[in-house]
Order: C-alpha cells, then sequence, then structure tokens
C-alpha cells in the first residue's frame, strides 16, 4: 500500500522526535515542537469551526513570526489552500489576489490591518477575517475575530480529513511583472519532494538552526520551513530586514544557516557591526534571488571563513529551488575557477533535471558557452497556474517548464544565468545582457547598486541605460564609469545614458531590484 507524500506529516515527525526541543525564536516567545504542533492543531480547528472548507484558500497577511509558521501546517492539513500575500504590494493588488483566488479567510498581522481595510467592501467571496499579533484591544481600521482568543478556545487535536499527495497544499503568486499575478499551484507531492531534495544537498539536519531574514512568503524563503522542520531544525524568525539587528540575531541565536538575495549580503558586508558580532556559528550562506556582483561570493568568504557560501536559483513554479552552487566533487579548474562556479545558479537539487534549450526546444550541449531558454522538469514542478489553463500550457511543453530566463551550463553541470528573455537588450541587432553590463558596473569601487535596462534610442532601436547609486561618501559621474566599462565590455555593451539615483534602487520582498518600476521612473519621464 503506497503512503501518500503528504507536507504536514512534516510537523507530526517534529511533534514525535524532537517534541521537547525548541522549535521556534520569535521575538521574546520560545516554542517547543509539541507547542508549536499542538497550536497548529487549535488553528485547524479553529478555522474548522469559522467554516473553512476543504480546498479554501486561507490567506496570510503577515510578517515572518511563529503564527505563520503554524499556518504552514494549519492549513494544508484541513484539506484548505495556505496563500501567504507579499505584504509589499499594494491594497489594490492584494484585492486582486483575494478575489482570483477565491480566498475565503484572511488572518492579518493587525500592523498590516490597513493593507486591507480600504478594499475589504469589495471582497465578496472573503467571508471571515481573523487578526493576530499587537494589542487585540487597540483601534482598528479592520474588523475581525481575534486569532489567539480562538486557539484558546478550540481542542488542542484535530481530526485531519483524508488527504491526497495531489492536493493543492499552497498558492503563491508570481510578482506580475509582465502581467496580472498568476496564482501558482503547488501539491503536497512537489512540496514533501522539494524539501528532501533541499535537505539532502544542502545538508539540513537537527542542529541546524535557520534564519528567516527573507520573508516567507517569497520564492527565497518559503522553502525552507518544510526543511527545517522535516529534519528537527530550528526556526528563528526576523520580521523585517536590518543589517544590524541581523547581525545582533545571528550571534545571539547561533544561526548556522541563513538565505539573502545580494543586496541584503551587500548591505550586511557594509554594516559596521559586521567586524564587531561573532558570526562564527554560521555553516551555510545562501545567495540567490538575483545575480551576485562579482567579488561578493569572495568577500563573504573572506570575512566568514568556516562558513560554506553558494548562490543558488529558483522560480515561483519549481518549488521554489532548482540549483545550488555547491563545489561538487570532481569539478575542475583553479581556486578561483572553482570560487566562481559558486557563484553560478549551480548544480540541480535531486529529483530536478534542468537544460537549457534553443527556439527550436532542441536541448543544448553543456559547453558553457551555448544559451538557450533554461528549461527543467522534476517533482517539484508546479501543478499549474490556478484558472489559468493557457498561460499554464505556454510555460508547459512536453513536460518542460520554461522559465523565460535564458542561461548556459557547462561541462560540469552548472548552470550561469545570462539574463531574463524580456531584459535581453536588442542594440544593432546585438544581443546584449544586462546582468553581464551590472556585474562590470559593480567592480567599481565607487557604486553601492546598479541596474541596467533597455531605453529606445531612434537610431540603435534600443541601447543600455544604468541606473546608479553611489557609496555613501563616494563620488563617480558618467564619463568615470564609461571609461570604466570601456576596458572591460565591447563597445556595443557599454551604456550610452547613466541616471544617479539619491535613493536605494526600489526592490521587492526580498530586496531584488524591481526593474519594472525603474523603467516607469526614468523612461517615462524622459519621454
Amino acid at each position: 500500500m503506497n503512503v501518500p507524500l503528504l507536507v504536514v506529516d512534516f510537523i507530526d515527525r517534529a511533534r514525535n522526535l524532537y517534541g521537547n526541543s525548541l522549535a521556534v525564536s520569535c521575538g521574546d516567545e520560545r516554542l517547543t515542537y509539541s507547542r508549536l504542533a499542538e497550536r497548529a492543531d487549535r488553528a485547524s480547528a479553529a478555522f474548522a469551526r469559522l467554516g473553512v472548507k476543504s480546498g479554501d484558500a486561507v490567506a496570510y497577511i503577515s510578517f515572518n513570526c511563529h503564527r505563520l509558521l503554524e499556518g504552514y501546517y494549519a492549513v494544508p492539513q484541513m484539506g484548505a489552500v495556505l496563500l501567504p500575500i507579499n505584504i509589499r504590494l499594494t491594497p489594490e493588488d492584494i484585492a486582486y489576489i483575494l478575489n482570483d483566488s477565491g480566498a475565503s479567510t484572511a488572518v492579518v498581522d493587525r500592523a498590516l490591518a490597513g493593507l486591507l481595510a480600504p478594499v475589504r467592501a469589495r471582497l465578496t467571496q472573503l467571508r471571515t477575517v481573523i487578526l493576530m499579533g499587537g494589542d487585540p484591544a487597540a483601534a482598528s481600521p479592520l474588523d475581525g475575530e481575534d486569532f489567539e482568543s480562538l486557539l484558546a478556545g478550540a481542542p488542542t487535536t484535530f481530526a485531519r480529513p483524508d488527504l491526497s499527495e495531489d492536493d493543492v497544499a499552497e498558492l503563491f503568486y508570481t510578482s506580475g511583472t509582465t502581467a496580472r499575478p498568476k496564482g501558482v499551484m503547488l501539491t503536497h507531492r512537489s512540496l514533501v519532494l522539494h524539501a528532501l531534495g533541499g535537505a539532502l544537498l544542502l545538508g539540513c539536519d537537527d542542529r541546524t538552526v535557520q534564519l528567516h531574514s527573507i520573508p516567507l512568503f517569497h520564492v527565497n524563503g518559503w522553502g525552507t520551513p518544510h526543511s527545517v522542520t522535516l529534519t528537527g531544525g530550528r526556526h528563528v524568525m526576523l520580521p523585517r530586514f536590518d543589517p544590524a539587528q541581523v547581525l545582533e540575531t545571528i550571534e545571539r541565536e547561533r544561526i548556522t544557516d541563513a538565505f539573502f538575495v545580494p543586496t541584503m549580503a551587500l548591505a550586511l558586508l557594509a554594516d559596521p557591526a559586521f567586524e564587531k558580532r561573532d558570526l562564527s556559528s554560521l555553516r551555510r550562506l545562501m545567495v540567490g534571488g538575483a545575480a551576485s556582483p562579482p567579488g561578493l561570493v569572495r568577500a563573504l568568504d573572506e570575512r566568514l571563513p568556516g562558513c560554506a557560501v553558494m548562490c543558488g536559483y529558483g522560480l515561483t513554479e519549481t518549488s521554489p529551488v532548482l540549483t545550488v552552487a555547491m563545489t561538487k566533487r570532481g569539478a575542475t579548474g583553479s581556486d578561483d575557477e572553482l570560487r566562481d562556479k559558486r557563484t553560478t545558479a549551480g548544480i540541480p537539487i535531486p529529483g530536478v533535471r534542468v537544460e537549457v534549450m534553443d527556439d527550436l526546444l532542441r536541448i543544448l550541449p553543456h559547453d558553457g558557452t551555448s544559451r538557450g531558454e533554461i528549461v527543467a522538469r522534476g517533482n517539484s514542478v508546479m501543478a499549474g497556474y490556478r484558472g489559468h489553463a493557457e498561460a499554464t500550457d505556454q510555460v508547459m511543453i512536453d513536460g518542460w517548464f520554461h522559465t523565460g530566463d535564458v542561461g548556459t551550463i557547462d561541462a560540469d553541470g552548472y548552470l550561469r544565468i545570462v539574463d531574463r528573455k524580456k531584459d535581453i537588450i536588442v542594440t544593432g541587432g546585438e544581443n546584449v545582457s544586462s546582468i553581464e553590463i551590472e556585474k562590470v558596473i559593480y567592480e567599481h569601487p565607487s557604486v553601492a547598486e546598479c541596474a541596467v535596462i533597455a531605453a529606445p534610442d531612434a537610431h540603435w532601436g534600443e541601447v543600455p541605460m544604468a541606473i546608479v547609486v553611489r557609496k555613501r561618501g563616494m563620488d563617480v559621474d558618467e564619463a568615470a564609469l564609461i571609461a570604466h566599462c570601456k576596458g572591460k565590455l565591447a563597445g556595443f555593451k557599454v551604456p550610452h545614458r547613466f541616471a544617479f539615483a539619491d535613493a536605494p534602487l526600489p526592490k521587492g520582498g526580498t530586496g531584488k531590484i524591481l526593474k519594472r518600476e525603474l523603467r516607469e521612473r526614468y523612461l517615462n519621464a524622459a519621454s
């Protein structure tokens, strides 16, 4: 008899084997796995009393906290669907997602009630609002049930219905960079096998102390709750990314594992507290979500001896991690070349196959130069876009998920991201990678941040335009950056235009630079 693969079995294993062990540190609160599992059961029972049924979407609008972590098990074990929502979205964006998903219930942190209150009247399918965190007696722009009161009045155990591994357990919405966001359906099976593959490749175990500094609603954050719980590790929740607080937390909680996007890692390196804190507990540091600037891995290697620093790659549609840039046995090259491999997207996690294809859907050779669209197949690929069969068919072709990213694979199997298809700049008939230009600009000692976009041009069609943020106290002008680029890039790749921003560039939930906003801000202003 086959036993279904259910993501909620992870919390059962942790309760049975690690019940008295610390499961989560969240501010001043500390919960054992027994307590965490009991609260998840109470939440399931409370949701059921409020009318949540199998198949219903239950949305969470929350910072990283233990209550959101509880939702990762409380909702799926009912046969319902967990829907964490990006708290950086506007109320209008959130209204679209809630209506499109048909969410029946929303669990909202009181500090974020202002995101839902303006649109509450238009959410005709949303039956119940539950407020958590903060002071229940304080005035709120949003009416709702009190989360802790519901749990206090609920049974301590929950009888699960029959669940199938092919049931949708979680629903995450894409960023909507080119169209309306789409809900990505992830099944119990895909999440279980993703967690097993990720834990195996990264060496997650019951001594892991995972820092959740990336929001759990984002692609780089939601994979870790499962692998850490599965292995009996400890979760450490941070509601916001603040470099000084992150460094203090690493020292205080003896963090072993952390995930950052490059802008976060750069901010940590630049913070004065970096040299003052004891960071010796770190054993793995993953950098993903965007291409890493040159020198970032080297700087982290030098300043975090004993910590394995690696990059990675994944998407909402792939649960999310596809590849990890660890140094594999048998990889060839000098020390610098091997370090360079750790700045790539890496090698596939177990259970995943990754290739690059040309426009005729032919798999290209692993020679490090043949560029094509990155495609993937495996158990962790999504079940599809909710309510968007046509859009699903456009990206799922002959069993391969087409990412929309362009890359190469070398002879050792390492995937390197060249660009997003939509971020390729076509100037005078030449394809130019914005990532390649950004990496060169980042090498200038005066540059803190940069992003390259395509600007329309009457002669060339479009040309590279760079938006740059200078480091504090540093000065560099357009002429100096052009001279810097000319020594490292072909002439047609050198940006024709530069803009200098006085504030950090706009970023999404994990710190990834939002080029869409830059296009709207700089190109529309110039037109």
